[in-house]
């Protein structure tokens, strides 16, 4: 059954408080307890490197957990002479985990003691939601999914009608709920809407290649705004869906399209909240399309345009699927270049985490972009390639703001371009 409870509204510290130390109870206290306050996190994040404030240094952001469980585990808290976190407080920190971390990781790569603050903004994201305190934009994004199936309410039959002018406009077929089907094709309705010619790409790809695949009117929604929201329900909700859709169909492989979070999700979190195993295989689109070229079905014409890549952060450094994007460009790209900070140590584009759909933040994005910008002509190279909607759409706002003079484009969209059919 779809949950529709209410957002909730009324602002109360202590439920924030309440979750803070169910959270740490569970298996956070480590980090909490680990952190040496060296700073050095505060350079591995795009939003530090871009306003060098200090309120950005990822280890600060562990501030409102570590404080609740610190006072829960003070002997002197009986006696009340450990302040707890005030109403002024969880306002502020709802900033800085919402608006201010994309839960990139890259402040985990550098940490020396391996700290995940990723995994602790998701955690101090729901235990704000909790007690109140959240970003309506976000919110409403999430509840979009409840209601109308999508974050951008892309209903079932708004689905059915964008992918049958798709598959027309790439003379292509896009099968739906296809009895027999091995391999269910998920869609992010970001690409549906803004960059329908990916999903083309990808179906033209994946007929070539004689892939027996499917995509389910009852879960295709690929992007899980309630995760990003801190609303545990609704990640649960979206992720059932397509679960369930998938074991309803008896696939044996689920791919995930150019999306980032949507991939770490459903990958590598989709059986703890399911609360079981998932009874298919995981893949994202660059993972799936690089088996398919390991087994000799895809084969493509090499072009002789320089560019570079740019790595999602969800898929290359939190995904494990770097070297994938890689192998699809080998023999492909021989005028690829790599940037100079690369792979698992990229820069985020400044979108992630749910900050592409809130408003607030749409200036900082644009400045942490001109990070971007300036590994891309360091390159020498004028195109930037990435496989994540979310990355596309963030970085195309700031290269229209600031008039930049490159280009960006989809991996799969260059793919299909280029594809050799027999």
């Amino acid at each position: 059954m779809e949950n529709n409870n209410p957002t909730p509204k009324p602002k109360d510290a202590s439920k924030a408080v309440e979750k803070f130390l169910v959270s740490s109870a569970s298996q956070l206290a480590p980090y909490l307890e680990a952190c040496i306050h060296c700073g050095q996190c505060a350079h591995a994040c795009h939003f530090y490197e871009v306003t060098q404030d200090p309120k950005y240094t990822p280890a600060y952001k562990l501030f409102p957990m570590t404080k609740a469980y610190r006072r829960s585990k003070n002997p002197l808290n009986w006696l009340g002479m450990i302040p707890t976190l005030e109403e002024d407080e969880i306002a502020e920190w709802q900033d800085l985990v919402f608006n201010g971390c994309t839960m990139c990781g890259r402040c985990t790569n550098v940490c020396p003691m391996g700290i995940d603050v990723a995994q602790i903004v998701g955690a101090t994201r729901q235990a704000l939601t909790a007690a109140g305190y959240y970003p309506e934009d976000l919110m409403a994004a999430a509840e979009n999914v409840v209601q109308h199936g999508s974050p951008l309410k892309v209903s079932t039959s708004v689905l059915e009608d964008r992918l049958e002018w798709i598959a027309d406009e790439s003379e292509t077929d896009i099968p739906l709920d296809k009895k027999g089907a091995e391999v269910m094709f998920t869609i992010s309705s970001i690409e549906l809407m803004k960059y329908p010619d990916s999903v083309g790409a990808m179906a033209k790809m994946l007929n070539a290649a004689g892939v027996n695949w499917t995509i389910s009117t009852k879960g295709y929604e690929s992007t899980n705004f309630g995760y990003l929201a801190g609303r545990p329900d609704i990640a649960k909700l979206g992720t059932s869906r397509l679960v369930n859709a998938a074991e309803e169909l008896g696939v044996k492989e689920l791919i995930i399209p150019e999306c980032g979070h949507a991939y770490s999700v459903l990958r590598w979190n989709g059986a703890n909240i399911m609360g079981r195993p998932l009874g298919f295989k995981v893949y994202h689109i660059t993972e799936y399309l690089a088996k398919l070229k390991r087994e000799g079905k895809l084969k493509f014409k090499s072009i002789e345009t320089a560019f570079t890549y740019h790595d999602p952060c969800q898929i290359s450094r939190r995904g494990g699927a770097a070297d994938d994007a890689r192998y699809l460009l080998e023999g492909f790209a021989p005028n690829f270049v790599e940037m100079k900070v690369t792979g698992n140590q990229n820069w985020c584009c400044g979108g992630g985490g749910g900050v592409q759909a809130m408003n607030k933040y749409r200036d900082m994005r644009i400045n942490v972009f001109k990070i971007k910008a300036k590994q891309v002509e360091e390159t020498g190279t004028n195109t930037m390639i990435s496989a994540c909607a979310n990355c596309r759409l963030t970085m195309d706002e700031s290269i229209a703001e600031l008039k930049w003079g490159g280009k960006l484009d989809s991996l799969v969209e260059i793919l299909a371009d280029n594809l050799i059919e027999d």
